[in-house]
């Protein structure tokens, strides 16, 4: 026959689901727009990664007008 589970206070069960939570992105400074993004990406609003285009984002633009 099985035994029951130990019983947990709330205060016990709480800190050990502490750890859980979501914690917030951590943004950076895009070096050529100054825009928020995420570290070591290309950045969606200008396509520069370390101060090089890498992305041509008039390119896209350009391509969504035409349709």
């Amino acid at each position: 026959m099985p035994v029951a589970r130990q019983h947990h206070t709330k205060a016990r069960r709480d800190r050990a689901r502490v750890h859980h939570q979501i914690k917030p992105k951590d943004l950076v400074a895009c070096s050529n727009c100054k825009a928020k993004i995420l570290p070591h990406l290309v950045c969606p609003k200008c396509g520069f990664y370390k101060g090089k285009e890498v992305v041509n984002t008039m390119k896209k633009i350009d391509k969504k007008a035409k349709k």
